[in-house]
């Protein structure tokens, strides 16, 4: 045989005579299933959020499905697109966890923010039916209109301020699908940023020669002072905080947009809510507004705008 005996070192290697060796590649797949995984875990999370919403009944925290704040942010993206899909129109933006304590108890080192939608607004001094939140609590805050879109970035406080077309006293209405309020920063994200609802004050103010960092805010409810602050609780000063979400949103498929409203963030304590309450913040250089809330579904007033 070729190859073989005292000579084979001459004659060369011996010739392949058997059949061609079959030879199979297993394909791996454990990236797949790892994202098919963190897709179904979301989708487990943004169902559970939509059922307490939908039930009116505190669900528990979703940090048992989802671990990070991409994933959190995917989840609230699942949920915004399907009240899109039923309906409700955009109408801005809320940030939150703007103070720095917050952000410390939190474990994070930024704000957030959610989406609002025209349902969330009412009117100012005008009752919203309190049965309609789940674990409501108000805080007053400096709300940001919009003339100019924010397209793109980086932005500067220069670029947010004269895109800026007016500013309004605002009292935002928090509100948790999570049961007792028992969050992460992952379930809050996940959960919108907590977002419930929001009343803004009738007369637009300019920015021009206002000191928003260093406006004094103050809040009462029934009359008794609840919560106080100034603007610098927030990030700062309100531009800062806008300054972060048009940063945040400017290169993504939602950038901020001429005519939406920016929620800056709390400047003072939240309060929570009961039925019959009524809320008034006063903000310094922009006047005051009201969030009432009717103590019987017969006492109530819809929403400021219809979906759509």
């Amino acid at each position: 045989m070729r190859g073989a005996g005292p000579l084979g070192f001459l004659l060369g290697p011996p010739l392949l005579t058997s059949r061609p060796t079959t030879i199979t590649i297993r394909l791996e797949q454990p990236m797949h299933d790892e994202w098919s995984q963190a897709v179904d875990a979301r989708s487990h999370a943004a169902d559970r959020l939509t059922e307490a919403a939908r039930s009116g009944k505190p669900c528990e925290p979703v940090r048992d499905l989802i671990r990070s704040v991409a994933d959190a942010y995917a989840v609230q993206a699942v949920n915004n697109r399907r009240a899109m899909e039923e309906g409700r129109r955009p109408v801005g933006w809320k940030i939150g966890l703007t103070n720095p304590q917050a952000q410390r108890h939190f474990g994070i080192d930024h704000p957030d923010r959610g989406l609002l939608f025209a349902d969330m607004a009412f009117l100012d001094g005008l009752p919203a039916l309190a049965e309609r939140f789940l674990q409501p609590r108000a805080e007053p805050e400096i709300a940001l209109v919009l003339g100019a879109d924010l397209v793109g970035g980086p932005f500067t406080a220069v670029d947010v301020i004269r895109a800026v077309d007016f500013a309004l006293p605002a009292i935002e209405i928090a509100d948790s699908r999570v049961a007792d309020w028992d969050i992460t920063a992952v379930d809050t994200i996940a959960d919108n940023a907590s977002a419930g609802a929001f009343v803004l004050g009738n007369v637009p103010v300019p920015l021009a020669g206002l000191d928003l960092r260093a406006a004094r805010v103050l809040m009462t409810r029934n009359g008794a002072e609840v919560s106080a602050g100034t603007g610098a609780a927030c990030l700062g000063g309100p531009v800062n905080a806008a300054v972060w979400l048009a940063n945040a949103l400017g290169r993504t498929e939602r950038p901020l947009r001429a005519g939406e409203v920016v929620l800056t963030g709390a400047l003072g304590p939240v309060v929570p809510v009961e039925p019959g309450d009524v809320f008034e913040a006063v903000v310094e250089g922009l006047g005051s507004v009201r969030a009432a809330f009717a103590a019987s579904p017969d006492a109530g007033a819809p929403p400021a705008s219809e979906h759509g």
